[in-house]
């Protein structure tokens, strides 16, 4: 295919299907890199995969990172997650937004991208997936109603921590109710006075057949809810009195339980501020 046909194509795409402003579905990746090989990977993921293997590919429109330092790994639970194993695995968090309606175009971008990168040696390998999926958003709940930044502003708007979420419902059929009332009650009553300014909730969507091995399958598909708690300050001030324990909600109604609770702050891009606090 010669350049100018090239350029043709990207014409017809660009003036048919959705394009707006609203993220309708996310990549949410939280990976540990090998012991050694921390400050490797950062690099690698700060100067190139960031950038080439996310933020330049069609529909994604925004994307942070985030760490966990050791302080931050050690307040996560409960101990046994189903999720990660030990619960301090994980040390990096990535969150990415996807133009809705947009989401099989996207997958079909990356899966041939990543094949690329990885056959061009782009590709780090000294670290694990611990939580990868692509997901569909299903609700955003405001502290604050129509006042402050909305969720497509959410990674680029400078906040000071997240919360990383993960509950499962019992059955694939308590999931909606389980989604209804994180949205219509507890949502609403946690974020009132707390210093979370929203909570976002996506489903897990399964990864393509012919993604990169190194990635496994998505768990939980049908079942599974992950929330994203967005801080106007480090979680350490305010775990206690408002993320130490708040599984037991979520059990007590009967209809799931929380996998995984973990506190992140945002990374200094270009930087390998926070590497050496991560063991």
């Amino acid at each position: 295919m010669s350049e100018d046909t090239r350029s043709e194509v990207y014409a017809e795409l660009a003036a048919v299907g959705p394009y707006g402003a609203t993220p309708g579905h996310a990549l949410i990746t939280m990976v540990e890199p090998h012991p050694g090989h921390e400050r490797a990977y950062n690099r690698w993921y700060e100067d190139d995969h960031y950038y080439a293997g996310a933020m330049a590919m069609p529909w994604m429109f925004a994307g942070r990172r985030w760490v966990a330092t050791r302080d931050l790994q050690l307040l996560r639970h409960p101990a046994r997650s189903a999720v990660a194993r030990p619960v301090t695995a994980g040390c990096y968090l990535s969150t990415y937004w996807i133009t809705a309606g947009r989401y099989a175009d996207h997958m079909r971008w990356t899966v041939a991208i990543n094949r690329r990168l990885n056959r061009d040696a782009r590709v780090h390998h000294d670290r694990t997936h611990v939580f990868t999926a692509f997901q569909d958003h299903a609700t955003t709940v405001y502290r604050d109603g129509p006042a402050g930044p909305r969720d497509l502003h959410a990674l680029d708007h400078p906040y000071a921590g997240l919360v990383l979420q993960v509950v499962d419902a019992d059955t694939a059929a308590h999931s909606a109710d389980l989604l209804a009332w994180l949205r219509d009650r507890h949502l609403p009553e946690r974020l009132a006075g707390s210093p979370a300014a929203m909570a976002t909730v996506f489903r897990p969507t399964p990864l393509p057949l012919d993604r990169m091995t190194y990635v496994r399958q998505v768990e939980g598909v049908g079942t599974r809810l992950t929330l994203l708690w967005f801080l106007e300050e480090d979680p350490r001030r305010c775990w206690e009195e408002h993320f130490a324990g708040p599984e037991t909600a979520v059990e007590k109604t009967g209809l799931g339980r929380t996998e995984l609770v973990a506190p992140f702050i945002p990374t200094v891009p270009g930087t390998d501020r926070y590497v050496d606090e991560l063991r």
